[in-house]
């Protein structure tokens, strides 16, 4: 296979699943020997881009601002100046002005341009931007029916699944119960501390992630005898205090509060699975993949979620007994107590949704579109 220049285009570089996708396609392509260039603002992970093998150019191509559109100029010197085979363009504006700077330059030179669909952006105009690629990468065939349903005119033939994947190794299956794990996380918050089933909410602090819901359930097993605890890493954040205080103000009413810990993000999230009995994921909007799922049933946890938007794909296919029906509380209660009763056997393999084949798909669209150049 010969040689390839990708241009990755985004607004920044500082977190997210966008970043955390760039970062993935780059190293993949820098590893098989191709050249890897990601157009972007910057941000706290282009020290980790650049460490990978790729380049990075400092365009601030993310901005909402007509002044920003002045880059379509500069993003055309660049293709041409890198010989760009494969424009990829994975945000709103940036796919504008690189569409813009694409079609201004000569057929011969080129780039094939694509996209992709990373979430559920609301339908408009200028959202219709992420249906121009050549090729449409969607993460999810919950992201693939969503285009189609509010962008009918869009050829289903150019619509291209490819799953966001998780690395294995660094989600690494865990015996059950994990004493060690256990003992680490009841240093993480003295609610953590005790023998009873430990529930794991993971997500940020938004009323979208269904924390009041968690809290509810929390107090309905409680009431029947199941001395279960639950943990929310990642919604005690900086801007959320009266959030969290509308939480434990939930929690004293529902006396569970002496069994509820809300805490920072953590860095070792898999420690934190491999710590629980059950992950919820109970997203009050549709997610257009659905990680955590992945991720906990990597390490051997099981999950129960609303059965919509990405998270109820993966389950459907996945752990069936854990898709609730969206919103129905009586339903979510008996399907957390059966599964603490009987834990489903954990998944031998879900190499559909590694990383490794994450970039082996992306990289042999490349090279597909590239030798149809």
């Amino acid at each position: 296979m010969r040689r390839l220049t990708v241009v990755q285009l985004l607004p920044a570089l500082e977190s997210g699943g966008v970043e955390r996708s760039t970062l993935e396609v780059a190293d993949a392509l820098a590893r098989a020997g191709h050249r890897a260039v990601v157009v972007s603002a910057g941000g706290r992970l282009e020290p980790a881009l650049r460490a990978a093998g790729a380049e990075h150019i400092t365009l601030d191509i993310g901005r909402k601002s007509l002044l920003t559109l002045r880059h379509a100029a500069a993003l055309r010197r660049l293709f041409a100046e890198v010989g760009a085979d494969i424009v990829h363009a994975r945000s709103r504006l940036p796919a504008w002005i690189g569409l813009w700077a694409v079609r201004s330059m000569p057929s011969a030179s080129r780039p094939r341009f694509i996209t992709t669909m990373h979430g559920l952006n609301s339908p408009s105009r200028y959202s219709a931007v992420m249906t121009r690629g050549e090729r449409v990468i969607c993460v999810s065939e919950t992201v693939r029916g969503y285009l189609l349903q509010h962008y009918p005119r869009t050829d289903p033939g150019k619509l291209v699944v490819i799953p966001r994947g998780i690395d294995p190794a660094q989600f690494p299956r865990a015996a059950h119960p994990d004493p060690e794990a256990r003992a680490w996380a009841a240093t993480q918050h003295p609610a953590l501390s005790g023998d009873g089933p430990l529930l794991l909410l993971p997500g940020r602090g938004t009323r979208l992630k269904g924390h009041r819901e968690a809290i509810v359930l929390l107090g309905r097993l409680r009431a029947v005898g199941v001395e279960a605890r639950l943990w929310m890493p990642g919604t005690r954040e900086a801007g959320r205090e009266q959030y969290v205080a509308e939480l434990e103000a939930e929690a004293q009413l529902g006396a569970v509060a002496d069994a509820l810990a809300i805490t920072p993000p953590t860095a070792q999230i898999a420690r934190a699975y491999a710590a629980s009995d059950l992950v919820l994921q109970l997203s009050r909007k549709p997610e257009a993949f659905g990680r955590t799922v992945i991720e906990a049933l990597s390490v051997g946890r099981p999950v129960v979620g609303w059965a919509h938007g990405g998270v109820g794909e993966l389950l459907t296919e996945l752990q069936p007994q854990g898709a609730v029906p969206i919103f129905d509380e009586d339903h979510l209660f008996n399907s957390v107590t059966a599964m603490l009763a009987h834990p489903p056997s954990p998944l031998a393999t879900m190499d559909t949704y590694t990383l490794r084949a994450m970039q082996d798909a992306t990289l042999a669209l490349y090279h597909d579109l590239a030798d149809d150049r």
